[in-house]
């Protein structure tokens, strides 16, 4: 009797804990658990069977009766976004972020009226950002980006006045910034950048009063950069990067005087730069490069104290560096003026800028010899000078510069020798010098610089031999000496740099054998030694080479056999002209399926060539004009190779081709008119290329058409109604996969002998024609995925339901009757009714298990009181259902029905970096917030 009581105890205590548990919420989370994919069981715990508080990633309020946070960020998780989610009344944190999650962001969230912080960014989120959100007026902080999302930032943002963070940022958004924006007062970081946002710069912005950080690069924005900015007292980040920004620089942003960066690169804004900059004391990143700003530089970085980054290449900016740019003290350490209209001389100012990691003056106007004195810049790990007039030798003081590893002189005027100095330059990783007048020999002490990984000297007067201990350089990867005057052998330790993968050595007096030690340069894959004296045979172990693609040995003195060349399948271009070679040419050079192959213009020759077909290779190249030239062809298949470019209109001259086939290359551009001239055309196969533009009206010259593929292009425009002049079409008509708008022409229902009809995929509108039904030859059609709507022809009716899928407003049999779609309504209970329908299911079990167990408790009784009475042998059997009895309550004494597991308090903040430069050609990177 007394284990049946604990039993009865048991039962009434998990009912009790589960009223407290707040059984509402763990229904609707385990509603919501089930469209969630789980794959690293981070949900394993998420039963009936734990508390709800100890579930991973739900954290709850201190009397443990109410849910205030769902953390699940990083957890592996897709699926989706269940609307379930408006059940979770009392929440105020949703972390969702850094999953895989698909599908839109629900409406319904908007309900969840206690909500503070909604992070559902880098997941792959579609759809629209739903209007409801604005209903959060308690939320602080938003952050969406790194998705899919698509559609306009909704005005509805404007209600949330109490929002400080908004993260748009990464995602596929179009339409302006709302006005509305304005309205949020206490907004701190407001980052809308890489989207696809256009329109002006709202002027209302100046009302986000506490704004810090605003982020809009890389995106299609217009117009003046609004004075209104400069209210903005608090601004400590603008970035506009990358848009379409135009007028002048206003000198209003200089009131911002805690702003610490700017960047307004990538625009179209032009005028002079505004002195009042100066103003701005602690701006540290400072880029407006890539505009059209001229006059001179007026910034000072002497007033620009804590300045760390001046950027301002690609503009016209004239004149030289001002007389007083640099004290001692300053805090620059990136200078990059490239390609603008500088002048003068080397700046000696510049040399005080002690700090200086980079400095960029290339495609300038600068000329006469580089300062003696240049090791003054102790810190420069960057030296880029290329694209000038200097002159003079280089200094040996280059030596000094420990710290340099990057070295561009090349394109200027600068003569003398190499200074054995730079063999001290231990970090030295790229040390380009081409197009100089240099001379002299290579010094040996450049082998020195264990760190480098690109030499380029072409186009300089070195001679002498390359230097035998080459070998030493264990990082190089480019070794470009072309065009010197370089003689002597190749050194044999060359093969040690196990690294190389460009060797170009062509263009001098070199002489003798490759040496055998090339077998260890298995990463190579550019090899030109054209225009030396080489001679004897290719070693053998060449054949090891698996990844060499261009091979120029041309107008050497090698013999022998070629067959060491054929190791590499990877061979794109092979140039062995004016050798010795001899013996048959390998077989192993079919398996090179990437050398470059293109249409021999001897062809056009051929006037009588009427059959042209080399479908399904590797064809590069454009089309050729001079194919029009063949005015007897009647078949040309050029289909499946790589050919690019436009499709030439002397095509149109082949009066009797009755065949054309061009799919499955990489042709763009428009179909050229001129391609109606084929009037004797049967077939024209154009699919799966990158052609845009409209389907030419000259089409309906084809009287003689039977096929037509236009399909996987990029089309635009209405389908021409002249398409209903060729009635002779009858193997298909396929125009799917384009972006072809308007509605279907009703002059297609003239193509009475059509038998397949293709135009899914497209933006195609209004309703179908009702001519189309006259197509009774009909027995393929596809009209899916369209903008379609309305009734559709009767005679439709024994298509497959696949022919018209994702056409919302579509109707008629095979679909559904349009007066069930225009009464079609999707119900929802109300939160109460689902609540109040909850709890009578909770009560009515809880009546039910007690009513069964009084009734099981009366059978028992009644039982044992006549088991006791009869004494005839059954104790052992009454002694083994005690036992078990007791068994099962051992087994709930000890827990084996209850797991408990604690939730992970683990939570990251994910930032991104501000700034980085390394060289103009890795341009800043921007602070991000998504």
């Amino acid at each position: 009797m007394s284990y049946l009581v604990l039993f009865f105890v048991i039962l009434v205590a998990t009912f009790a804990v589960a009223a407290e548990d707040n059984s509402t919420d763990s229904f609707w989370l385990l509603r919501i658990k089930q469209e969630l994919v789980d794959p690293t069981g981070v949900l394993g715990n998420w039963s009936v069977r734990v508390h709800i508080c100890s579930w991973h990633g739900i954290i709850c309020s201190d009397d443990q009766k109410q849910i205030v946070a769902l953390n699940l960020s990083g957890s592996g998780l897709s699926g989706s976004i269940s609307p379930e989610f408006l059940h979770l009344t009392s929440i105020e944190t949703l972390d969702l972020s850094l999953n895989s999650l698909t599908g839109s962001i629900p409406p319904e969230l908007g309900q969840l009226q206690n909500l503070r912080i909604l992070l559902l960014y880098s997941n792959s989120l579609s759809g629209k950002i739903p209007p409801e959100m604005g209903s959060l007026n308690k939320l602080q902080v938003l952050r969406l980006g790194d998705n899919m999302l698509r559609g306009e930032i909704p005005p509805d943002i404007g209600n949330l006045t109490e929002l400080s963070v908004l993260g748009l940022a990464y995602c596929q958004l179009n339409g302006s910034i709302p006005a509305e924006i304005g309205n949020l007062k206490h907004l701190v970081t407001l980052d809308v950048q890489k989207n696809m946002l256009s329109g002006l710069i709202p002027k209302a912005i100046h009302g986000c009063e506490e704004l810090q950080n605003f982020a809009a690069a890389n995106n299609m924005l217009e117009g003046d950069i609004p004075s209104s900015i400069g209210s903005l007292k608090s601004l400590q980040i603008l970035n506009l990067a990358n848009n379409s920004l135009s007028g002048s620089i206003p000198i209003e942003l200089s009131h911002l005087f805690n702003l610490r960066y700017l960047n307004l690169l990538g625009n179209r804004l032009n005028s002079e730069i505004p002195s009042e900059l100066n103003h701005l004391n602690l701006l540290e990143t400072l880029d407006l490069s890539r505009n059209n700003l001229s006059g001179s530089i007026g910034l000072l970085n002497t007033q620009l104290r804590n300045l760390k980054a001046l950027v301002l290449s690609d503009n016209t900016l004239i004149g030289s560096i001002p007389i007083n740019f640099c004290l001692n003290n300053s805090s620059l350490q990136q200078l990059i003026l490239a390609r603008n209209k500088l002048s003068g001389v080397f700046p000696l100012e510049l040399l005080r800028c002690s700090s200086l990691l980079q400095l960029d003056l290339s495609d300038n106007s600068f000329e006469g010899e580089l300062p003696r004195s240049l090791d003054k810049l102790e810190n420069l790990t960057d030296l880029v000078l290329n694209n000038n007039s200097f002159t003079g030798s280089l200094p040996p003081e280059i030596g000094n510069m420990s710290k340099l590893e990057d070295l561009y002189l090349f394109d200027n005027m600068i003569t003398g020798r190499i200074p054995v100095e730079i063999g001290k330059l231990q970090r030295l990783s790229s040390i380009y010098l081409y197009d100089n007048q240099m001379s002299g020999s290579i010094p040996r002490e450049i082998t020195n610089c264990s760190s480098l990984t690109e030499i380029d000297f072409f186009g300089n007067d070195f001679s002498g031999s390359i230097p035998e201990t080459i070998g030493k350089l264990k990082n190089l990867v480019v070794l470009q000496l072309r065009q010197n005057d370089l003689s002597g052998p190749i050194p044999a330790s060359l093969g040690y740099c196990k690294r190389l993968q460009q060797l170009a050595l062509a263009d001098n007096k070199l002489s003798g054998t490759l040496p055998p030690t090339f077998r260890f340069l298995s990463k190579m894959y550019l090899i030109t030694l054209y225009n030396n004296s080489f001679e004897g045979p290719l070693p053998p172990s060449l054949f090891q080479l698996k990844n060499l693609k261009i091979i120029n040995f041309s107008h050497n003195r090698f013999n022998g056999s070629i067959f060491p060349l054929t190791g590499s399948i990877s061979l794109t271009a092979l140039d062995l002209t004016n050798n010795s070679f001899s013996g048959p040419i390998p077989s192993e050079l079919t398996m090179s399926r990437n050398l470059i192959r293109e249409l021999d213009p001897r062809l056009s020759n051929c006037k009588k060539l009427a059959h042209l077909l080399l479908g399904n290779n590797q064809l590069t190249g454009r089309i050729p004009h001079w194919l029009g030239s063949l005015e007897d062809i009647g078949e040309l298949d050029l289909s499946s190779n790589n050919f690019h470019g436009t499709i030439p209109a002397e095509i149109g001259k082949c009066s009797r081709l009755l065949k054309l086939s061009l799919r499955g290359n990489k042709l763009s551009g428009e179909i050229p008119p001129e391609i109606g001239n084929l009037t004797s055309l049967n077939v024209l196969n154009l699919q799966r290329n990158n052609l845009s533009g409209n389907i030419p009206s000259t089409i309906q010259q084809f009287k003689k058409l039977f096929e037509l593929r236009l399909s996987e292009n990029f089309l635009t425009g209405s389908i021409p109604s002249e398409l209903g002049k060729l009635t002779e079409l009858q193997v298909i008509l396929d125009l799917s996969k384009n972006l072809l708008s308007d509605e279907i022409p009703s002059s297609l229902g003239n193509l009475l002998k059509l038998e397949r009809l293709n135009l899914s995929f497209n933006q195609l509108q209004g309703e179908v024609p009702n001519s189309l039904g006259k197509l009774t030859s009909l027995h393929v059609l596809n009209l899916s995925n369209n903008h379609l709507q309305g009734q559709l022809p009767s005679t439709f009716s024994g298509f497959p339901l696949s022919s018209f899928l994702g056409n919302d407003k579509l109707c008629g049999p095979p679909l559904l009757s349009c007066s069930e779609l225009s009464g079609q309504k999707v119900e929802r209970l109300s939160n109460t009714a689902v609540v109040s329908i909850i709890g009578a299911i909770v009560f009515t079990s809880a009546v039910i298990c007690l009513i069964m167990l009084y009734i099981m408790l009366r059978i028992w009784l009644n039982w044992r009181k006549v088991s006791i009475s009869n004494s005839d042998g059954n104790g052992a059997s009454e002694k083994k259902r005690e036992e078990k009895l007791v068994y099962e309550e051992e087994k709930r004494r000890n827990g084996e029905y209850l797991r408990v597991m604690l939730p992970s308090q683990d939570e990251q903040n994910h930032t991104t970096c501000i700034y980085h430069f390394k060289m103009e050609s890795k341009l800043l990177m921007d602070k991000t917030m998504v």
